[in-house]
């Protein structure tokens, strides 16, 4: 027996050597030197996979697939032994945070690597390999009692776009001249995902679906450390942590302290090979959608990593400098911080998980519960968004008179409870994370930082809502609403509210499938039930020609959970008949968007995900180069994206606009579109003008050099929350109370409109959230949010705010819906 398993050891063993000397290094399988070509995406899930099969310390997994089908992948690696229990250990980490049943007691640190969260950033999947390789074959220690998870991309559709943009464009040998072609990204550039968005700016909303997918897989482990590996601009050195304030005030000490021992130990390597890095400058970690701050919130040591090179560096480029930056040299950079980050969390395990655990107590927080009322489906997507990040909720059990903070008021106020209130609070273990995304003011410990400085849920879904001191008792379900709808082939038709996003995507399907809408433009009463402005009325009349015309309306209206009521008569109770010139017919928008040159990628990817995955309604693109040549009477909508048109707008392409609008069009210019057509005549639009200072004493030529960065910030908005007045007797406001809650992300300001309606407007600027420098704030009184200029038969559409931002400011979504479907809808065909 015993000479039996002796035998068995040592085929074991041979066998394990066997496949470990078929495993190949990521030059010896890519077949060229790594660092001296961009790898395709398909190559490096190749290599993550032939390393899987030929380590007993490697596990490869995929976690989903992109807009454009490439996977999603993730490489979980440590020793034999941790692999073989590997649910084990999951599941005890997780316990030890408060998560799950039971508790659990951890030895073992996770780390998780994340590469490429920008395609053009693209050394860091490079350097992912060189990382996965060397952690078997060199550092197997640290691996005992430590887990590494490494995804290669979160960006596979931009990674792809700019290295296949790359090996195509390139010289041979490659330029490192920085005039060379290869060194100039075409628009949209390889940064962001396929729809465009910055998936770095994108963890806590979660719109996108490479996050969410993502977020499955994050929530399974929630590390203790995160690093998410990025380039900078061709003349920086290296950037590493710790970051620069401010700092949210709900990360811990040890936290703080510990991307100082990370950040030093990196120093440690770098001073050796010579090589420059800064730190504690640039970076914060205030905004919650980073890929740093995310999982800081989550608990970890979250940190960015910046590499120079970007999309500019290609394989080598000259710097300003006088030297020459390499793909390699970026390469070796990021594998080292990379292996650095592996070994300080092996030489401190017990700490790390007794701080962690300490991280998810129960914290000591200013506001115990946030009670939330408003429309029901603004609050079912309020929890679609909290079940993707696994934060707990419920809806009260009784009436109760509660009072706190009132994110209406902005100050003391009160609300009673009922069962449709729904109830979050921060006596769970994912409590400071709902600290962070609903607290009504971010404390800023410094003014200047790198994204915007507001964005608490209650606003954002525009909901009412109490901010309390105590819990809140909660622990019911949300009331199922009973949609119940009959076909009613005698009657006149059927009547639907309008006040939701759901609303909107049930208007778009009944357009896409030729059933003819109308709204109405002032309240009325049908079958004792009153209706607001805005109200979708289906008629059979309309209808008249589609023979299962009542079977359609059923049949949609459920797919969207719309209730309808029931009209057996167009004659009104109160307010107008259904024939009346107030009951419009809503007309199937033939919508065109301006992409390319002189657009914000960004903000065209806003629009184009809202029509294609959000409002679920076609929309045609538009590229600016080829714009004069295009037949305008096509299209009855076009949409400017946020941009800077000054090169677009010749005489000949504004004076094509100008007919166009004139003979029945919507033109419909967001963000710094709308500063492109200020001042120009028939467009309506004058900015506001900024003070003159008395005092030449505080003129800028005389701040001192030290102190000019932060003089300029009094002229700053840096995405506050701002109280506007809103016209709802306007189409555009359809669906609105008389205000709203804009997310301002700018100073740009504009007059009233002398000649137009203002639709959402300030009058004494007040901010609610955020950071607004003085002088911005001074400017932004009586200035436009949301106007329309009428223009012949048609009209220019103001949105200076872009309701659209990140997709993740809900409330302002139905303003987009009325300038498009609702607002100046009275011309059928151009």
């Amino acid at each position: 027996m015993k000479y039996i398993f002796s035998s068995l050891s040592v085929f074991f063993f041979s066998l394990q050597l066997l496949v470990s000397q078929n495993l190949q290094t990521p030059s010896e399988f890519l077949g060229y030197e790594l660092g001296s070509q961009f790898s395709r995406h398909a190559d490096v899930v190749d290599y993550f996979n032939h390393v899987a099969e030929n380590s007993s310390m490697v596990e490869y997994h995929t976690y989903g697939k992109t807009n454009e089908r490439r996977p999603l992948t993730y490489a979980v690696i440590s020793s034999e032994t941790n692999l073989n229990n590997l649910e084990q250990i999951r599941k005890n980490h997780l316990k030890n945070a408060g998560i799950g049943d039971g508790s659990g007691n951890s030895e073992v640190a996770i780390v998780w690597l994340s590469y490429n969260v920008h395609g053009n950033e693209a050394s860091s999947t490079e350097a992912s390999m060189k990382t996965l390789y060397h952690l078997i074959t060199e550092k197997t220690d640290w691996l005992q009692n430590t887990v590494v998870i490494i995804d290669p991309c979160i960006n596979p559709d931009g990674r792809d776009r700019y290295a296949n943009w790359y090996n195509q464009v390139k010289a041979e040998p490659y330029s490192t001249l920085q005039e060379a072609a290869e060194h100039h990204e075409p628009w949209p550039g390889g940064r962001p995902n396929h729809y465009l968005f910055d998936l770095n700016r994108d963890w806590a909303w979660a719109t996108q679906v490479e996050t969410r997918q993502r977020l499955k897989i994050y929530n399974q482990w929630l590390p203790h450390i995160h690093v998410d590996f990025h380039e900078q601009g061709i003349n920086e050195p290296y950037y590493f942590a710790p970051a620069a304030e401010p700092f949210h005030e709900v990360i811990s000490p040890f936290q703080r302290d510990f991307q100082t021992r990370i950040g030093k130990n990196h120093a440690r390597y770098f001073d050796k090979e010579g090589w420059l890095y800064f730190t504690g400058e640039r970076f914060d970690l205030l905004y919650p959608s980073y890929g740093d701050t995310y999982p800081t919130y989550m608990g970890a040591i979250g940190m960015t990593y910046e590499q120079a090179g970007h999309g500019r560096a290609g394989l080598g480029i000259q710097t300003d400098e006088g030297y020459v930056l390499t793909l390699k040299d970026r390469v070796e950079h990021h594998f080292t911080t990379g292996i650095s980050t592996v070994e300080v969390a092996a030489n401190n395990i017990a700490e790390l998980n007794n701080e962690f655990k300490n991280y998810f107590k129960d914290g000591d927080f200013n506001y115990r519960s946030y009670a939330l009322q408003g429309n029901p489906d603004r609050l079912r997507a309020l929890t679609e968004l909290l079940d993707r990040h696994e934060i707990r909720y419920a809806y009260s059990n009784n009436n109760n008179r509660i009072s706190g903070h009132s994110f209406k008021d902005n100050g003391d106020g009160t609300l009673t409870t009922d069962q449709n209130t729904l109830v979050v609070s921060t006596n769970q273990p994912k409590g400071k994370m709902v600290k962070v995304l609903f607290e009504p003011k971010t404390k800023l410990s410094d003014s200047l930082t790198y994204d915007i400085t507001a964005w608490s849920l209650p606003y954002a879904y525009g909901l009412n809502g109490i901010g309390s001191k105590r819990l809140i008792e909660a622990s019911g379900e949300a009331l199922n609403s009973s949609i119940q709808n009959v076909a009613n082939p005698s009657g006149a038709g059927y009547i639907s509210k309008w006040n939701s996003m759901q609303d909107a995507e049930f208007l778009a399907a009944l357009l896409k499938n030729d059933i003819k809408v109308r709204f109405s433009e002032v309240p009325f009463e049908s079958n004792d039930q009153e209706f607001e402005r805005g109200s979708l009325v289906i008629t059979k009349s309309d209808n008249r020609q589609m023979s299962d015309f009542d079977q359609k309306v059923i049949e949609i209206a459920k797919e969207y959970e719309r209730q309808l009521t029931t009209a057996n008569t167009s004659f009104a109770g109160s307010g107008p008949d259904f024939g009346s010139s107030s009951i419009k017919i809503i007309n199937k928008s033939k919508i065109g968007v301006l992409r390319g040159d002189e657009v914000s990628s960004l903000s065209f990817g806003e629009v184009w995900y809202f029509f294609e995955q959000e409002l679920n309604y076609p929309v045609v693109p538009l590229d600016t180069d080829y714009f004069n040549r295009i037949d305008l009477s096509e299209f009855n909508t076009i949409i400017m994206p946020s941009g800077w048109y000054s090169g677009f707008l010749t005489e000949e392409t504004t004076k094509k606009i100008t007919e166009w609008v004139k003979n029945g069009g919507k033109l419909i210019p967001i963000g710094n579109a709308v500063g492109s057509l200020a001042g120009k005549e028939g467009f309506g639009i004058e900015e506001n003008k900024k003070a003159e200072k008395d005092s030449t004493a505080t003129k800028t030529n005389l701040v001192p050099y030290a102190e000019r960065e932060r003089e300029s910030i009094k002229n700053l908005i840096t995405g506050s929350i701002i109280r506007t007045q809103v016209d709802n007797t306007h189409p555009m406001g359809f669906g609105y109370d008389d205000e709203y809650f804009t997310l301002k992300l700018s100073s740009d300001s504009y007059s009233f409109l002398e000649n137009g309606y203002n639709v959402a407007y300030i009058k004494e600027p007040e901010v609610v959230s955020g950071f607004a420098g003085s002088e911005a704030v001074k400017n932004l009184n009586n200035s436009l949010v949301f106007g329309e200029v009428p223009m012949g038969q048609g009209s220019v559409i103001y949105m200076v705010d872009n309701p659209l931002f990140r997709a993740f400011w809900q409330n302002g979504k139905l303003f987009f819906v009325n300038a498009l479907f609702l607002t100046n809808n009275s011309v059928a065909d151009l």
